[in-house]
């Protein structure tokens, strides 16, 4: 396919929604609790890695950058995920504490955003995650300088060797610059796809300690 075929299909091809309604009366009061009933109906549709989030992350100056990961946890605070904190990610986590993720389930026509201030969680908390993760991930976790320049393939796999032998017959300790972060969300917005582009989304806003539900305008 050529440039211009690719140009001619996004431009021209369209596809209307599904005329599945979210009102604000079906909405829980609560953005967690919605988050959790329809994470429920995701897993009950069988999509692919319902827990797969884009999170989006900016410098000190504003530029900002996006990457799909994966949603780890949910507490009382936010979303949790995991990476290692000299990743590119974690430096522009470390420079600006705002973020946003975005849940995306397009064979239920819906997207859930989130937006926040993102924190590190405790060592206690990372660890127990770190602990429950197969040994090939924690290897990986020391042999991986993610978002590094690597030379070629081989210089990643000399790495895991390395780490393999190191912890051999032993349990793999967490690595220092590996862990948890949570988006603590000041704004959760709930988007249900509607014929015609005349979408359903209705919004949480945190109010110190409640939250207040509105509909916005598609």
């Amino acid at each position: 396919m050529s440039i211009d075929n690719v140009k001619n299909y996004i431009s021209t091809v369209r596809r209307d929604f599904a005329d599945k309604p979210f009102s604000e009366d079906m909405a829980s009061d609560d953005p967690f609790q919605q988050y959790a009933v329809w994470f429920q109906e995701a897993m009950d549709s069988q999509i692919l890695d319902p827990y797969a989030a884009c999170l989006s992350t900016a410098t000190k100056d504003g530029i900002v950058s996006s990457r799909m990961l994966y949603i780890r946890g949910v507490n009382d605070d936010g979303f949790i995920f995991y990476t290692n904190y000299n990743s590119n990610k974690g430096q522009e986590i470390d420079q600006n504490k705002h973020g946003a993720l975005n849940v995306f389930w397009g064979e239920l026509e819906r997207q859930i955003r989130i937006e926040g201030k993102i924190e590190k969680v405790s060592s206690v908390t990372s660890d127990q995650y770190f602990n429950a993760r197969p040994r090939a991930s924690q290897l990986g976790a020391w042999a991986s300088n993610q978002s590094k320049i690597l030379k070629d393939r081989g210089e990643l796999t000399d790495r895991l060797t390395y780490y393999e032998q190191k912890f051999s017959n032993m349990p793999v300790p967490r690595p220092p610059h590996w862990g948890g972060f949570c988006l603590i969300p000041m704004k959760v917005e709930f988007w249900q796809g509607r014929p015609s582009r005349l979408h359903d989304r209705i919004v949480y806003s945190r109010k110190e300690t409640t939250w207040v539900k509105n509909r916005l305008s598609p």
